[in-house]
């Protein structure tokens, strides 16, 4: 059938065209897909063996759907991908409100068009981008809004009474009729607003303002949740829930390894990883590790949860501390430092919720101690663990760089500073290129710098060197040289 050359219900009904729901659309394009091994919900990672299979069982089942999880676990990215389901195009009666099918039309308008006009009743069509509807739950969200209410105006103009149905301006719901309709945050809305909805879930009519119209609207409905809501703001009525065919739980990112893709893919892609700021594999794992640390920290609040935009937003933050450096030295180039991690901060800082604990301390001392929690986490798998306990006279592999810093006035790097004064100060310190020469052979040369200070950091964390922070930059002392020297 040319889409282009059917403009009318009679070549519409000569072209064989066969009217489908909404919900046989997404199950027959997703089982096509199936069938064909073609992806549904590409950009989607970690899902792949728990909550896409789900999500297509419940497709499959015609149900509307709950997803219910934490902020940032992309349950509205599942939701848009839905359209890519929906067949490319839907004819509709021309100029109705809520896309009347030509061969079922429910309201009165494209009823009475039909009438008029029979086979010569223009079609219009909808593509599946323009049929997803989204409306964020917030307690100023009325009946009015969602279902539609009497227009005291349209009836002046056209002289009818209240009594007309005519009079009725339909809400967002009516409006988005053969569309995905999405609800994010359902525990928000009123109860008396999410009762409005229980008609519309099951018998398929609404009531406005007395009025009882029989519109059997077909709509794919899908709402967001998070657990917290529960508690904290509201909840989803009883009788509402059980009008819901399947409620999916989503969770975050299972493994380092899928946080990093999401947040590759999800980094606003500029030319700067490829053009100014080198990035180091073990920075990425880094980066990420600082949200699994959060998940477990004592400080957050876990019922709020560390949405994966924290990642996102700290390695868009990380990118651009990193340039500015460049930019102040007139570099074109330059590789991502450890110290460069201070500029997530206010990432950090501004996306978790802390407990009581938390709070007492301070957002910017908990967000370095993440930093820390996760160097601590992954320094283990590059060089021998430090151990807590261990003999007085027990050697271990970081002695001489422990003998180095007490024979010298400490080390200074400035946050400031060229990348060439940054590695000559780093390769004056002998025994981390020794370090990294016998533990870490195969790592590549442009990331070694990075991989000395992530020692320098880490020794801090297991309490064998100090470190200072002072205006322009860090510090690192022996433990107890200060002080031995005082005396």
């Amino acid at each position: 059938m040319n889409i282009k050359q059917t403009n009318t219900l009679g070549q519409l009904i000569k072209a064989g065209w066969k009217s489908k729901s909404i919900k046989d659309e997404l199950r027959d394009n997703l089982i096509a897909n199936i069938k064909t091994g073609v992806d549904s919900f590409t950009g989607i990672h970690g899902y792949e063996n728990t909550v896409i299979p789900e999500l297509e069982r419940a497709i499959l089942s015609r149900h509307n759907i709950n997803l219910l999880g934490l902020r940032g676990q992309a349950k509205t990215r599942l939701a848009r991908l839905m359209t890519g389901l929906l067949d490319e195009y839907i004819p509709y009666v021309t100029d109705s409100e809520i896309h009347d099918d030509p061969l079922a039309p429910l309201s009165r308008t494209a009823i009475e068009l039909i009438e008029k006009h029979g086979d010569k009743t223009p079609i219009s069509w909808l593509h599946r981008d323009d049929r997803f509807y989204e409306k964020l739950a917030t307690p100023d969200v009325t009946v009015a809004d969602l279902i539609g209410d009497i227009d005291p105006i349209k009836a002046a103009n056209l002289k009818l009474s209240y009594a007309d149905d005519r009079v009725i301006h339909y809400g967002m719901i009516p409006r988005a009729n053969r569309c995905i309709f999405v609800i994010n945050e359902l525990p928000d809305l009123q109860a008396r607003i999410q009762v409005a909805l229980f008609n519309i879930l099951q018998e398929g009519d609404i009531q406005i303002r007395g009025f009882k119209l029989r519109l059997e609207l077909d709509m794919q409905f899908l709402f967001t949740a998070n657990p917290e809501d529960y508690t904290n703001r509201g909840s989803i009525v009883t009788p509402l829930k059980d009008r819901i065919g399947s409620q999916i739980l989503t969770h975050y990112p299972e493994t380092i390894e899928i946080a990093k893709t999401i947040t590759q893919q999800e980094a606003r892609k500029d030319e700067r990883t490829e053009n100014t700021v080198i990035v180091p594999e073990l920075a990425k794992d880094l980066l990420e590790q600082i949200s699994f640390c959060a998940r477990d920290s004592e400080y957050v609040d876990e019922k709020s949860g560390v949405s994966a935009r924290m990642s996102i937003t700290a390695y868009e933050n990380l990118l651009s501390t990193a340039e500015r450096r460049a930019l102040m030295n007139g570099d074109e180039t330059t590789t991502l430092r450890f110290s460069d991690f201070t500029g997530v901060i206010p990432s950090i800082t501004g996306k978790i919720e802390l407990v009581y604990e938390g709070e007492q301390e301070g957002a910017a001392f908990v967000a370095n101690e993440l930093i820390g929690d996760a160097t601590k986490k992954l320094f283990p798998e590059y060089f021998p663990e430090i151990k807590k306990l261990q003999k007085p006279d027990e050697e271990t592999p970081y002695d001489k760089l422990l003998e180095w810093f007490f024979n010298n006035d400490g080390l200074e790097l400035l946050d400031e500073l060229n990348d060439a004064d940054y590695k000559a100060l780093l390769d004056q310190v002998t025994p981390l290129t020794d370090l990294v020469e016998k533990y870490q052979p195969e790592f590549p040369m442009e990331d070694r710098y990075f991989l000395k200070e992530f020692i320098l950091w880490s020794l801090v964390e297991f309490d064998k060197l100090s470190k200072k922070r002072f205006t322009e930059g860090y510090q690192f002392n022996d433990l107890y040289s200060s002080f031995i020297k005082g005396i």
